[in-house]
């Protein structure tokens, strides 16, 4: 089990908010689930704001600030939202257990949805791009 799960989902979100969480904490399920806590507490376009701003302000505390992806950040968003209305989980492990493919395949779920990688794109990083494949609403 991942070490972030030592901390609620309050602790965990108000470390990576103060930026004050172990960079070596978030991962990609760390990712996951901050999106997860901040999908159920703020709805789909304050989570993207949040999410868009913590982890830009976070990569720059930590890093040299040139992580950040604006697309995959909001795909990430708009990927857990979409399975969020068909959980029934009432926490993120369980969540995790329902649809293991977000954590397990995520880059050929979101692969979906886009013609291009926006995993390697420039443009993807530095600004939101559309999906062109598939709408994600």
């Amino acid at each position: 089990m991942e070490k972030h799960y030592q901390l609620s989902d309050s602790e965990f979100q108000n470390k990576f908010r103060e930026c004050t969480l172990d960079p070596a904490l978030f991962s990609h399920e760390a990712h996951l689930r901050l999106t997860w806590i901040h999908l159920r507490k703020y709805g789909l376009e304050k989570a993207c704001k949040n999410l868009c701003d913590q982890i830009q302000q976070f990569d720059r505390v930590h890093g040299k600030g040139d992580k950040f992806n604006m697309t995959v950040t909001i795909a990430a968003v708009n990927a857990v939202n979409h399975f969020i209305q068909k959980s029934r989980s009432t926490n993120f492990s369980e969540f995790l257990i329902e649809f293991p493919r977000l954590k397990h395949s995520f880059k050929k779920l979101i692969s979906y949805h886009y013609s291009i990688d926006i995993f390697n794109s420039e443009k993807a990083r530095i600004k939101y791009i559309e999906p062109d494949l598939l709408a994600f609403n």
